[in-house]
């Protein structure tokens, strides 16, 4: 594989700055080692999942990374702070428990204590010689400078209203987020780009706008390593351009609820949010969508997705999208010379 150098590329040692998203309820630490033993860096995400039940993924992850015991593992971890706040102080706390696993990376999102969490971080590694690698996402220049700035952390992803999954509900459209955050961290942390992100065109595009890498979430879904059940990937193999929208109503009906304020997910519509425009009180609803679980019924399955959900089409390995996607970045990125002449 050609490779694409950036500041991340050279960051996380990888051959091109292609990452995939710590999507809980999708990525393990199998799709995060295949996206890795491919070139690029993969997150899993930890989602409500106990410390045993991480660690353990971290383990099959050493094993198909061939890595020793004793070995740092080349994938990252993604924590949701308002799960954090109710995990770090319960019987079984997470984040100690990973750190002893020695992930390359550690993502943070969505909470109002953050910098408690990465301030965590810091003190463990200060007494080791292995250092974690710090990832926080943003919605909002204003995040960004909060996060280099105060906590200092290695690496900003500015995430776009178009991502699939939570973000910021006011969030504004990636490219303009992008613009906003480059211009406002001038030194620092490295700047990934996040929302909506499905094709190497995309990715080039990004790049000349100076982000150092991009994170793709949905692109990894269409994989067969993400752990989505073969009916929710029937719906994605389905959507079209117009597929998903942003709400709450999937959380409620999910029972996640607990987000921070300004904060909603997006995913595929269907007869969750056909309840909600028929005018169904939340009883209602929480009454049909477990009746639709308990019979079989996939017209209300939850199934977290973004805008570009409608460009992919087919199910393949994780290490064929990382390899598809390089391709054709760099055929993009070299395309721009012919502007010149």
């Amino acid at each position: 594989m050609t490779r694409i150098n950036t500041s991340l590329t050279k960051l996380l040692n990888i051959d091109v700055p292609i990452i995939s998203a710590p999507m809980a309820f999708a990525a393990t630490g199998d799709l995060a080692s295949a996206v890795t033993s491919a070139g690029g860096f993969g997150f899993m995400g930890a989602g409500f999942l106990s410390s045993q039940e991480l660690k353990r993924d971290f383990q099959l992850a050493r094993q198909r990374l061939n890595l020793k015991a004793s070995d740092p593992v080349p994938i990252g971890i993604g924590f949701i702070g308002w799960i954090l706040e109710l995990t770090e102080t319960s019987d079984d706390p997470r984040l100690t428990a990973i750190l002893d696993e020695k992930p390359v990376a550690i993502w943070f999102a969505f909470g109002a204590n953050l910098g408690k969490y990465i301030a965590h971080v810091r003190e463990y590694d200060a007494k080791r010689v292995h250092t974690t690698i710090i990832f926080v996402i943003v919605n909002s220049v204003e995040g960004a400078l909060r996060a280099a700035n105060d906590w200092k952390v290695d690496v900003v992803v500015a995430q776009g209203i178009e991502a699939g999954g939570h973000g910021g509900s006011e969030s504004p459209p990636l490219l303009t987020l992008v613009q906003a955050i480059t211009q406002a961290v001038l030194s620092g942390p490295l700047i990934v780009a996040a929302g909506g992100i499905s094709t190497g065109l995309q990715i080039a595009a990004l790049l000349t706008m100076g982000v150092d890498g991009v994170a793709l979430g949905t692109r990894f879904l269409f994989t067969d390593e993400c752990i989505y059940t073969p009916a929710q990937k029937e719906v994605l193999l389905r959507a079209d351009h117009h597929a998903t929208t942003r709400t709450l109503a999937f959380d409620e009906v999910g029972r996640t609820m607990g987000w921070p304020p300004k904060h909603d997910g997006r995913a595929i519509v269907n007869g969750i949010i056909e309840d909600v425009r028929a005018g169904l009180d939340l009883d209602q609803r929480l009454k049909k969508f477990d009746e639709s679980a308990a019979s079989g019924d996939t017209s209300r399955l939850i199934v977290w997705a973004g805008v570009g959900v409608g460009l992919t089409n087919d199910i393949t390995p994780a290490s064929d999208v990382v390899t598809s996607l390089s391709k054709e970045t760099l055929a993009a990125l070299q395309s721009t010379s012919k502007l010149f002449n």
